[in-house]
């Protein structure tokens, strides 16, 4: 019962760790395969999972390829109910479904302005209004969740569910760009980030590195380190 996971580079590939997360917090038996996302042979490396053409993308122990993101986490919910993707309240379950649909149909200003990296912290970064309108609607649906779950620190709904799984890159960002949000929120994203998964994510993503940088900003940058 081992599932295969297709992945990008693991320094920017946002919805790679979204896919990974789905299986390592969970702890659901995977190999983990790298697609050449910067390399130029991406087309060529999901030739054999067609017609999935995305990182993440899943395949099942039965040999079904699953693509998006939602899907697969969908998927993973449906097969294994006992490992607690989704939280077991059904209102606490809607809304984390919500949270996670509109992350991945959303935020476009700030997933197109402030792309995910782990290497260091960017400084100065001029926050446009789109980016401001998106942290601050990203505030809100944290603030609502925890309203609901009576949570005050660690996962939104409480116990760690596929909504923190969703919302580990946007955390990434908002450490990475040092973008202005609350304490409470600041306060997530390091519990988001301090996770040993995470952490080892990280750590391997410094193996491989790009000439020229992608994403690269005429900025002054600091060492990575998380608030506090």
């Amino acid at each position: 019962m081992t599932y295969d996971l297709y992945i990008g580079d693991r320094m920017y590939s946002s919805w790679s760790l979204r896919g990974w997360l789905m299986l390592e917090k969970f702890a659901l038996p995977h190999r983990t395969h790298m697609i050449g996302l910067y390399s130029g042979t991406m087309a060529q490396d999901m030739a054999h999972l067609a017609p999935a053409r995305l990182v993440p993308s899943l395949r099942t122990p039965e040999g079904t390829v699953v693509g998006e993101s939602l899907a697969m986490a969908e998927t993973l919910a449906e097969r294994h109910p006992e490992a607690g993707l989704w939280p077991a309240d059904p209102a606490l379950r809607a809304t984390a479904r919500w949270l996670c649909a509109e992350m991945a149909s959303g935020f476009g200003g700030l997933r197109g302005e402030c792309a995910m990296q782990f290497s260091h912290i960017w400084q100065g970064f001029s926050v446009s209004d789109a980016v401001k309108a998106d942290l601050e609607r990203i505030e809100t649906l944290w603030a609502h969740a925890r309203s609901l779950s009576g949570s005050k620190s660690g996962g939104l709904f409480g116990q760690y569910s596929l909504a923190d799984v969703f919302y580990t890159p946007v955390a990434a960002r908002i450490v990475g760009y040092d973008l202005p949000v609350s304490e409470a929120s600041l306060a997530y994203c390091t519990a988001l980030l301090s996770d040993p998964s995470v952490l080892r994510w990280q750590e391997l993503a410094q193996d491989v590195s790009y000439d020229p940088e992608p994403y690269a900003l005429d900025l002054p940058r600091r060492a990575w380190a998380l608030p506090g």
